[in-house]
């Protein structure tokens, strides 16, 4: 499927004027992505990579509570031992993060595309998340498999959302990317009822979820295939992607060894705030 010529944006300053909200809101629509360039300072960037830094090694360290460095997310909990892929609710602890987060650019465009009472899910599942991928031995999170978020909260009620990436670090082969099918969104994705960590899905789960009764023109893969359609999204330091729920994404492995690819994750949504509150993750996707 071909990308509008707004798939990558550049927006500098506080404010954001309506021509460029209209660019992001089409290409979002139309892609099920978009990339924020210019929207945070070196000076947030600088402080943001230091905060989150800083609390790996201290979870590392344990230092800080379970509650920050759970293992959740990881297929081999015994790597967290020497090493720490994630940091979780790490928006309670660097203030960078939070100010990120809640920039007022970045506010403005999920009001946008989420509606105008659209919330920052920051207190419970995770919270926000900083992310460390690289290749290693003692690396827990090299790459991730095919899904959609939405597929890790079938039965909740507080999507549609937004995820935002921040990447500390740009984004190449060497060192790992995003992939993504664009459109794939605007597809009826069945809930992960074959999965492949053979996680059961509750029964009250959705049976499918989109932004249209469309059905797929193929079946997601397991793991990490190739999907006809699908592109990489390459991103520079201080980039914010911004990804549907209902997308269709993977991460490639770094080729080269010696690299990272660190970002801070989390979400903006535009359904029932109190559903929120639900614990509910289904592991679905390949590590």
């Amino acid at each position: 499927m071909p990308i509008t010529p707004a798939a990558e944006a550049a927006v500098f300053g506080p404010v954001i004027d309506e021509a460029t909200l209209d660019a992001l809101e089409l290409c979002y629509r139309e892609n099920g992505f978009v990339v924020l360039r210019g929207v945070f300072t070196v000076e947030l960037m600088d402080r943001m990579e230091a905060e989150c830094v800083a609390a790996q090694q201290k979870v590392l360290g344990g230092e800080l509570p379970e509650r920050y460095g759970s293992t959740v997310f990881l297929d081999d909990a015994s790597k967290a031992e020497r090493f720490v892929n994630y940091v979780e609710y790490v928006n309670e602890i660097s203030p960078a993060v939070h100010q990120a987060a809640t920039h007022p650019v970045l506010a403005t465009v999920l009001r946008r595309l989420l509606g105008e009472r659209a919330w920052l899910r920051d207190r419970y599942n995770h919270g926000i998340v900083y992310q460390d991928a690289r290749p290693g031995r003692e690396s827990g999170y090299t790459r991730i498999g095919w899904h959609s978020d939405w597929q890790s909260g079938p039965s909740l009620d507080i999507w549609p959302s937004t995820a935002f990436t921040f990447h500390l670090d740009g984004t190449s082969p060497a060192n790992g990317f995003l992939r993504v099918v664009p459109g794939s969104h605007n597809w009826a994705t069945p809930a992960p009822y074959r999965n492949v960590n053979d996680v059961e899905v509750p029964a009250d789960a959705k049976p499918v979820g989109g932004h249209s009764d469309a059905a797929p023109p193929f079946e997601m893969p397991l793991r990490f295939e190739t999907i006809p359609g699908e592109v990489p999204v390459f991103t520079e330091r201080g980039d914010i992607i911004l990804h549907d729920c209902y997308l269709w994404h993977s991460a490639a492995r770094a080729t080269e060894e010696n690299t990272t690819r660190r970002h801070v994750r989390g979400g903006y949504y535009g359904g029932d705030r109190a559903a929120e509150r639900v614990e509910q993750f289904i592991k679905n996707a390949a590590r």
